[in-house]
Order: structure tokens, then sequence, then C-alpha cells
């Protein structure tokens, strides 16, 4: 997580009175959409942004879309004091705001960067933004990219095809491993076919993919 020092930050929660709720203090950054401060859980609202192990065009550059889009926000965020009005709680139970750095609406600028997607289900304020973004290929949009909520989908455990159980992972370096059930990173493993990831039948197919064994 990417933490910001010095940062002050002024939320208006639901849960709170009328006059709002104040919080200042240390901000942390937790993915390209999301923040915490002084323990409160703030969604950026309109937008959704790669998860932060999301990586981006498999089939070119195959580079940290996620954690890239966790920088532009610590650097929106860090232009000034933040300002965040709350308009809902998710059903995790997160406040859902739309929040200024400067003045200026640090949701819209990480969709104008192309740090992020309109999130359409939701909202449409963004989708302009969008629509020029990907017209000149900026961030997210200069190669292939899954949608986060795509992502999000594909990335949930999946059962193993019958008899072919060993999960061939791509990690955040880009490195091929396989693992083999009982090894210790094994439950933990979520296949992706959108990152190139795999289910094997054997050993053998792992390293004709271009798989390594995992050490532990």
């Amino acid at each position: 997580m990417l933490i910001l020092r010095s940062l002050s930050v002024l939320a208006a929660l639901l849960a709170a009175p009328a006059g709002a709720l104040t919080l200042t203090g240390q901000a942390r950054i937790v993915d390209g959409d999301t923040i915490v401060v002084a323990g409160e859980r703030i969604r950026l609202f309109g937008i959704d942004a790669p998860e932060l192990r999301q990586r981006c065009d498999p089939s070119g550059r195959n580079w940290e879309c996620g954690v890239w889009a966790a920088q532009v926000l610590a650097k929106l965020a860090a232009r000034g004091v933040l300002k965040c009005e709350a308009l809902d709680r998710d059903r995790y139970g997160c406040t859902v705001a739309r929040c200024t750095a400067a003045g200026r609406d640090i949701g819209a600028e990480m969709v104008r960067q192309g740090a992020a997607a309109a999130y359409v289900q939701y909202s449409l304020d963004y989708v302009t933004l969008e629509a020029t973004a990907k017209a000149e290929l900026r961030g997210l949009w200069s190669g292939a990219v899954t949608a986060p909520a795509d992502y999000r989908k594909i990335a949930k455990r999946q059962p193993a095809p019958e008899g072919c159980a060993i999960k061939g992972n791509i990690n955040t370096k880009g490195k091929r491993i396989y693992h083999m059930p009982g090894q210790r990173d094994y439950d933990a493993t979520r296949i992706s076919v959108a990152k190139g990831e795999a289910f094997f039948c054997s050993e053998a197919d792992a390293q004709a993919a271009g798989f390594r064994a995992a050490k532990r």
C-alpha cells in the first residue's frame, strides 16, 4: 500500500449528523480507487480502477497496471488538501465519496489519465472522459486490458478441471510458476485466464508452457 503523509482529509460521512464528520491525518492508498483515512475506508465514486495485482496487455507489455493506477492516485491525492463528500455506502460497508484535491475531482482525473474506467453501473459522470482517454490511448487504453469488474470475476476461486489440478500462476514480476496440490501457496493461488494463467494436467504440460515448479 502507498502512504501519503502530511495530508488533511475532510469526509462527509453518511453516518454522521448534519455538519459532517471531519477526518484529518495520514491517508493510505489501497488501490487505484480506494483510500483509507482515520480508519475510514473510502471508495471513489463513479470509477473502477484495476485491482492492485492486475496486469494489463497480456499479449504484449504485460505491465503492472494495478500498481501503476495506485501510484497515479497517490500523486493526484498529494496535490493538496483532500476533501471527500460522502454519497453512499457500498455493500461492503465502505463510504462511497467524491473526492477533490486542490479543488480538482480526483476521480475525474483518474479517468482522464486512463488510470481508471468510468463505473457505468453506478454513474455516467465520467463516460465522456473515458471515451477521450480511449481515443488518445492513454494509460490502460494503450493496449489490451480486462475490465476491472471482469478481472474480479475471473480471479475468484475456480474449481480445477478433473485430473488437471496443477495451477500455473504468473506473479507480479511476470515469472511463470506452477503449484502442485499440497504446496504452501496452492490454496491461495487464483487462476486468471485473462493473464495467461492456466490449470495443467501434468508437470510436463506446465513446463512445456514455460512454467517452472514452485520451490515450496
